[in-house]
């Protein structure tokens, strides 16, 4: 999963390598890909690096920015405004963000089953200080650079104006590209919801009285009787074309820590995208077993409030290995105990459920 200019092209040419293919999707024989493809790729920008670009309409279509510009960029996009003109210097070259689009846009079509992720908003991190010059020399090269490595925090943030820029216009592009979307939300589950039920205003489904569905019901059971369905006329089956729309057919909001109440805007029937939530042993804090209150914690309480066709698992780590594996197992076991699932009928809901985000109905 992408999150940064430095990782775009790694994580493509790991997916070029390893990656899951549709004939890998559309193989019914059982046979386990996974042994020979492993990876699906995500491409995005995570809101931590949000500050690396630049709204190129703000100057003048520029496609780089002077060392004027580029303190008047991370001034207008950082909070507070810093004034110290050699610590803005020394934060990374902004990058254009039309540029950073259409590279995205060429990933997506390049890998056909890619999402886009990890994009979203954090109302908490702050960026780190630039490398002194002495610890540069001696960072580890083994690294993907761009990441904080040991660096102490500035007390900057990134300014939500901006963060909500750049997650909004990956939204449109996951739409546009009708791709999965992975989102990162920290601090900000009022603002998450706001951007991404914005995506769907106006295309809300709508949801019929009982009287009008037993009227549609009916019509519909005439209209079988006396005409042939479309697929009959033709002799074929069409499945249905991925059309572009304002908002991405699928979302993972990850380890996810919002309350049960929002849960319940995200399922609602009218929402016409599905919503699911993953939840980890890593980031999630879960009611202790010693626990003798008897009150439900936040985790338990939005697992149970989540249906169980829209609940995800992650290890939320970045390196892959045993320890990985013993966090999946155990956020597996976690959420087979509080919705009450035998472990074995968990595991396939889990399976089923990644794999109808990932894939959708492919």
């Amino acid at each position: 999963m992408a999150t940064r200019a430095e990782d775009q092209e790694l994580v493509s040419d790991a997916a070029t390598r390893y990656g899951v293919t549709e004939i890998d999707v559309q193989d019914s024989t059982g046979i386990d890909w996974s042994k020979d493809h492993k990876v699906v790729p995500a491409f995005g920008w995570h809101p931590w690096f949000s500050h690396h670009m630049y709204d190129e309409s703000e100057y003048d279509g520029a496609t780089s920015l002077s060392d004027a510009q580029k303190v008047s960029h991370y001034q207008s996009v950082l909070t507070p405004q810093s004034h110290d003109r050699d610590f803005l210097l020394a934060l990374p070259k902004p990058q254009p963000f039309g540029r950073f689009l259409s590279q995205t846009r060429e990933y997506l079509l390049q890998h056909p089953l890619a999402l886009v992720g990890e994009v979203g908003l954090d109302r908490s991190f702050r960026i780190p200080e630039p490398w002194l010059p002495d610890r540069a020399e001696q960072r580890d090269d083994s690294l993907t650079p761009g990441g904080r490595e040991g660096r102490q925090l500035s007390p900057c943030r990134v300014s939500m104006k901006h963060q909500r820029k750049v997650f909004l216009a990956q939204l449109r592009l996951a739409g546009e590209m009708q791709r999965a979307v992975s989102v990162h939300g920290v601090a900000a589950h009022g603002a998450i919801y706001e951007i991404l039920a914005e995506t769907w205003s106006g295309q809300e489904i709508r949801v019929p009285s009982k009287r009008e569905r037993k009227r549609i019901d009916a019509e519909a059971a005439v209209r079988a009787q006396v005409m042939p369905s479309e697929s009959e006329r033709n002799g074929v089956d069409h499945p249905e074309a991925a059309l572009s729309k304002p908002f991405p057919p699928r979302i993972c909001l990850h380890s996810y820590s919002g309350p049960a109440e929002t849960v319940k805007l995200y399922t609602a029937p009218t929402v016409p995208c599905e919503v699911f939530m993953s939840f980890s042993t890593t980031i999630n804090h879960w009611s202790s077993e010693d626990d003798r209150s008897g009150k439900t914690g936040k985790v338990e309480a939005a697992i149970r409030a989540l249906p169980d066709d829209r609940i995800l698992i992650e290890s939320d780590m970045d390196t892959a290995g045993d320890r990985m594996d013993e966090q999946l197992e155990a956020v597996v076991r976690k959420i087979c105990q509080v919705k009450g699932w035998e472990l074995k009928d968990g595991v396939k809901r889990l399976g089923a459920n990644w794999k109808r985000f990932v894939f959708g109905n492919k």
